[in-house]
């Protein structure tokens, strides 16, 4: 990796920490689930995503790096750059706020759509793990190499979304899958699959405006491809053109090996 990018990273990886550090502040506030305002996506923004935001846009003011912002709460930010920071500043506030072990802050640096993204950086908040990704570079965990597994056959595991919302099909997976998990979080979903821990990752909601944003996944998007997966939307088709922004919706089917890839929507086997 060049000196520019190794830069880069390294503001990427101090603004996790930062996030990580005003999390653990808040854990005891009695208003860290406060709704405070609509968040651009037209979700509701909570404190605890309040401060995590407000955290990384101080960081890039502070470094003095001129990126365009797309948050998921303030929306999109013209800063005058040739590149665009996508960020999730807490993926799976529903949990953050429960002090449930599922979340993260997302941050992925390109430009233009999902296939623009050249550097991703997904923060473990509970575990103090890090995952990180550079486009050519490979896939990391702390800094040791990660890569997806081989589909074991009958023994695969599946994240699902799994809510009123979800589309029967997502539903049918829990009786078609050998193990099924369902954590909430699509980045650190998508990161587990990344490094072996799971086979794939399912996310279809019923209605289109309750899908996936590029923010929730454009960092572990990178970082599952490094380690040699893929992703689709539901249907098969590329996410790679999907806008860095917060108004196009998409499902996503993401695997680990491709021989296992869309075999996710089939029928069990025997």
């Amino acid at each position: 990796m060049d000196a520019p990018a190794q830069r880069e990273l390294g503001l990427l990886h101090r603004i996790g920490l930062a996030v990580e550090r005003v999390v653990r502040e808040s854990a005891r506030s009695p208003h860290r689930a406060d709704v405070v305002a609509m968040g651009a996506s037209g979700t509701p923004t909570e404190e605890l995503d309040r401060l995590a935001e407000h955290e990384i846009l101080s960081a890039l003011d502070e470094e003095k790096v001129d990126w365009n912002v797309v948050s998921e709460e303030v929306g999109v930010v013209d800063r005058g750059g040739s590149r665009t920071l996508v960020i999730d500043p807490i993926d799976g506030t529903a949990n953050a706020v429960r002090n449930l072990p599922f979340s993260t802050v997302s941050l992925a640096l390109g430009s233009e759509t999902l296939g623009g993204v050249e550097l991703g950086l997904v923060r473990d908040l509970n575990r103090g793990t890090t995952y990180w990704a550079a486009r050519g570079e490979g896939a990391y965990r702390d800094g040791r190499r990660i890569r997806t597994r081989a589909w074991p056959g009958k023994g695969e595991v599946v994240f699902v979304n799994l809510s009123k919302f979800s589309s029967p099909r997502s539903a049918s997976l829990v009786g078609r899958a050998r193990r099924v998990r369902s954590l909430g979080c699509a980045s650190l979903e998508m990161a587990l699959v990344a490094e072996g821990a799971g086979d794939a990752y399912v996310f279809e909601n019923a209605e289109e405006a309750r899908n996936l944003r590029a923010t929730d996944i454009a960092a572990a998007y990178r970082i599952l491809l490094e380690a040699g997966g893929g992703a689709s939307d539901a249907q098969g088709r590329t996410l790679e053109d999907l806008p860095l922004g917060v108004v196009r919706r998409t499902t996503v089917v993401a695997w680990g090996d491709p021989a296992f890839g869309r075999k996710v929507w089939e029928e069990p086997r025997p």
